[in-house]
């Protein structure tokens, strides 16, 4: 479950109130069914992985995993199988004798995963664990989460600001603006069906048309949008004022196509990318559209000022 949001939009608050760490100025926390709202954050049992990892310098990768073990009292021989097991599930055999300082960024981060690991918590929140490590290391960290995740059958509850990596790692996201819950939904549900605008721009580039006279027509919705009239499936949501396409669902055509939605827009700049070229456009009206195309179908025909006909089926939209 990822928590995901703007700086300041209350994301760690609830992390902190879940863990205990912050008290609830209103309404109930319930664990399986069992009111903890006034639990203290030592009796909750909850795993806690910190964004600056809170390894103790002073100890070795071994003590710091069997350090809240022996805060539970567990016999030695119990710690010592417990912090091998913890220690080969997250890949460190040879680095049980190290002390952080002698670690990697990523391999501190493991040792503060195990740790949490450790006791079998039944629930460990993860504040940005992430956010210090570089682009590469942070896909190889993704990858370790999901597999821990569904070895250990532990809940997560992990936040970040990265859209990306909420949506690669998560079952279920939930956005927050401001202090207020905006939509809790799949990773797919919430990219492809967000359900007002916040959300829809927060996840990644979108283009939002504002559109007259939606109506329902059948299993379709009609609307129009300057001079033309466009068509949309009828699961795109209750008939609105805007129009949300996402840039990968567009194409371009030098002509206007027999059938299916068409704008005409003229090229105001493009962007290379690498592997995609980003077309920032224009319509008659002033209207600004993004499109991201494959550079190697970008043509001598796209250049600064052509006119281009934008396309996209009927079943990509949403109402916003």
């Amino acid at each position: 479950m990822t928590l995901l949001g703007p700086s300041g939009s209350g994301k760690t608050t609830l992390l902190m109130i879940l863990g205990g760490f912050e008290p609830v100025s209103a309404g109930r926390l319930f664990l399986d069914g069992r009111d903890v709202t006034g639990q203290p954050a030592e009796t909750r049992g909850f795993g806690m992985m910190f964004q600056g990892y809170a390894l103790f310098p002073h100890m070795t990768v071994a003590q710091n995993i069997a350090f809240p073990l022996k805060v539970q009292r567990r016999s030695g021989a119990d710690i010592k199988q417990r912090v091998a097991q913890m220690i080969e599930m997250v890949g460190l055999e040879g680095h049980g004798h190290k002390r952080p300082a002698a670690l990697s960024g990523g391999q501190q981060q493991r040792v503060a995963l195990a740790r949490a690991l450790a006791y079998a918590p039944p629930v460990l929140l993860l504040d940005e664990p992430f956010s210090a490590l570089d682009r590469n290391l942070r896909g190889q960290m993704q990858d370790e989460m999901r597999r821990l995740h569904r070895e250990t059958g532990t809940t997560f509850v992990f936040v970040t600001h990265d859209q990306t990596e909420a949506l690669a790692l998560s079952s279920r996201i939930a956005i927050f603006e401001s202090g207020r819950l905006q939509q809790v939904a799949t990773p797919r549900d919430v990219y492809e069906h967000p359900r007002n605008q916040f959300v829809a721009e927060f996840l990644g580039d979108i283009n939002i048309l504002p559109v007259l006279d939606a109506r329902q027509d059948g299993g379709h919705v009609t609307a129009r949008f300057e001079a033309s009239l466009l068509r949309v499936a009828a699961t795109a949501g209750a008939p609105g004022g805007k129009l949300a396409i996402r840039p990968e669902h567009m194409r371009i055509a030098r002509e206007k196509p027999a059938a299916g939605n068409a704008i005409q827009a003229r090229v105001v700049d493009h962007i290379y990318m690498g592997a995609e070229t980003q077309l920032l456009l224009e319509t008659p009206g002033g209207q600004a559209l993004t499109l991201n195309v494959a550079t190697a179908q970008v043509s001598g025909h796209i250049t600064d000022n052509a006119s281009l006909w934008v396309t996209w089926p009927e079943e990509r939209g949403v109402f916003l």
